[in-house]
């Protein structure tokens, strides 16, 4: 039975919940349960932003899976945590830094990470990293020696 907190929020951001089973397609979820534990740990307000933060961004609409559920839950609370302003100000940034991240390639990335380390705390590292290069204090000063200053 999935939670009816659950299917309202997808039903909102028009995400369809489909069987295990089934090869999901473009907003197509099969994460209900990983979604409800996201309710009970951060609560309704927290796991509708996130599922918000992935059905309304184009680049990852195709991507709604467990991993990336919980790996986007963990930036949104460390944007909370250090880029306040972003989360209560300036939600556009940060859709546009989701839209214009490629979260399914870096979860891809991550494939090769499979049994060394957690794959979800990896893609979280990678995400972060990206954040930190558009919104800490680097972001208007970048250094110069940094090799990967074109990035991001």
């Amino acid at each position: 039975m999935i939670d009816p907190d659950v299917q309202a929020v997808c039903e909102e951001f028009g995400v369809r919940i489909i069987p295990a089973n089934v090869a999901p397609r473009l907003s197509e979820t099969r994460a209900p349960t990983t979604l409800e534990r996201m309710k009970r740990k951060y609560g309704l307000d927290h796991m509708r932003f996130v599922v918000g933060l992935l059905a309304e961004t184009d680049n990852n609409r195709a991507i709604l899976t467990e991993e990336i559920y919980w790996a986007t839950s963990d930036i949104v609370l460390a944007f909370k945590k250090n880029f306040p302003a972003v989360i209560s100000h300036e939600t556009t940034k940060l859709y546009e830094f989701f839209d214009a991240t490629p979260i399914g390639q870096l979860q891809f990335w991550c494939l090769d990470l499979e049994g060394i380390t957690s794959k979800r705390r990896a893609l979280v590292g990678m995400l972060w990293e990206r954040a930190v290069r558009k919104f800490g204090p680097l972001a208007t000063q970048p250094d110069l020696l940094d090799d990967r200053r074109s990035a991001a």
